[in-house]
């Protein structure tokens, strides 16, 4: 997992494939730059108004992540998305459309920023594609406050890998293990995102869904610190092999784990 964050510059081209942008959907805008800004510190400058109004969370002046306004016709879930890199993204439209996935938005022009689209995989996660132009993505990583891992939660990976790879053109590497279904999706042999078949034990009320991680430097505190801002703790701050971890959710519900690096 700690292998994925390594510093891109502004203008880096990702490889097709890599997770190069979160976004969140929301209904309260401005609460919710007050929410991630006290927690991470996040400033913020509008962004591409396409799809409504949107803003760039920006942490010591670098583009770190999106939160865009929900259209209020439609009932939308209010959910972190990550996007991943595409150097054409209408023809990997078409080859999500080809493997059983749908295309919800575009593809569409996001005026400087390239072209996007927004889409799910055949059991539904819901998930973003970024064809670059000048600026592409995540400006900044490995520091607290920035993404440091993707991770698909889905009931098993077997048939949702398969997807992926044939899209995106991942390398698989499964975990090895009699009770743990996952597999670490690679580009060019690096460890780019996760794929986690938890079975029964996906949400009722969400099924299958990406969820981001942000690296923080104190896990147990940010959690009271989101606790105090308004959001809650779905998993505890706990050790795991990658670090510190916990899942929380913002006051809007949006949800999402939070890594201490053990470094």
């Amino acid at each position: 997992m700690t292998e994925a964050r390594e510093s891109a510059g502004p203008h880096a081209r990702h490889a097709p494939g890599t997770p190069c942008w979160v976004s969140l959907m929301v209904h309260g805008v401005a609460t919710t730059e007050e929410f991630y800004g006290a927690l991470f510190g996040w400033e913020f400058r509008p962004g591409p108004q396409q799809l409504g109004p949107y803003v760039r969370a920006l942490l010591d002046g670098h583009e770190v992540a999106g939160i865009g306004q929900l259209p209020p016709d439609r009932r939308l879930p209010v959910a972190w998305t990550p996007y991943l890199a595409s150097d054409d993204v209408d023809q990997t439209a078409d080859q999500v459309r080809l493997c059983g996935g749908t295309v919800a938005v575009g593809p569409l022009d996001a005026a400087e920023a390239g072209r996007i689209a927004i889409a799910s995989d055949p059991s539904g996660a819901v998930f973003g594609i970024w064809q670059g132009a000048a600026h592409l993505g995540t400006a900044l990583s490995g520091v607290p406050g920035t993404p440091a891992w993707n991770e698909l939660l889905t009931f098993e990976t077997a048939g949702v890998t398969k997807f992926y790879e044939t899209v995106f053109g991942y390398e698989e590497e499964p975990v090895v293990s009699a009770d743990f279904d996952y597999v670490t999706l690679r580009v060019g042999g690096r460890p780019v995102a996760g794929l986690h078949g938890v079975g029964h034990a996906l949400p009722r009320d969400r099924g299958p869904h990406w969820l981001t991680y942000f690296e923080v430097a104190d896990a147990d505190e940010t959690l009271r610190q989101a606790v105090d801002l308004g959001g809650r703790v779905l998993e505890p701050a706990h050790d795991s092999e990658h670090g510190r971890v916990a899942t929380l959710a913002d006051p809007e519900g949006a949800v999402f784990s939070v890594l201490q690096d053990p470094r």
